[in-house]
């Protein structure tokens, strides 16, 4: 079974990347959070060198003013949750597959299916939860430009998925008629018990 084989290695390999995305995913909203917090304290408190705040040198040496540092942070965080969302759902996809020792299971199929619908839904709702923040962002900010974000290929991953996951049900069933046709095929062996023959009699 080379082919199997080869589907193993790319699962663990998919798990390694996957868990890897995850933890930079995590890292990355954590660091925009870290980031808004600051300047809402640098805000509230600004940091004086001098007669510069910290806070004043970030908007003149910027091209971005203070409410579009806000909006790319947390467009940026939520992207990120978002990503780190698919990724754990993606490392759960491989554990359980490579722990049943083959794709073609239908609960992997399951798995697989909410795992591209996941995918393809959270790649149409972080877009428009960008454009929210950033038509919030622009009524401070006027002349603001959109954040570009591609979402097309998080799109195609997410329906790629589904197909697959099509595929990988219909070789659960194939496997499952195949199972039932091999166990109605063999035919029950009653065990015989062989008869003893009388012991002779000792009588005299």
């Amino acid at each position: 079974m080379k082919s199997l084989k080869i589907i193993q290695t790319l699962a663990k390999i998919g798990k390694i990347i996957s868990n890897i995305i995850f933890i930079c995913c995590i890292v990355g909203a954590c660091i925009c959070a870290v980031g808004i917090i600051s300047m809402v304290l640098m805000g509230n408190h600004p940091v004086q060198v001098g007669d510069v705040s910290i806070h004043g040198l970030i908007e003149s040496e910027s091209i971005t003013s203070t409410p579009v540092m806000y909006a790319y942070l947390a467009v940026t965080m939520v992207a990120c949750i978002a990503e780190a969302i698919v990724s754990k759902f993606a490392v759960s996809y491989f554990k359980n597959e490579l722990a049943d020792g083959t794709p073609f299971t239908t609960k992997g199929a399951k798995e697989l299916l909410c795992l591209g619908i996941l995918s393809a839904a959270l790649s149409i709702v972080v877009p428009v939860v960008a454009g929210i923040g950033f038509a919030v962002a622009s009524h401070f900010s006027p002349g603001l430009q959109e954040f570009d974000m591609e979402s097309g290929s998080s799109m195609g991953t997410g329906i790629a998925m589904i197909i697959l996951s099509l595929f990988c049900r219909y070789g659960a069933e194939l496997t499952e008629k195949t199972g039932a046709a091999v166990e109605n095929a063999v035919p029950a062996v009653e065990e015989e018990v062989p008869e003893t023959e009388p012991e002779p009699s000792t009588d005299a």
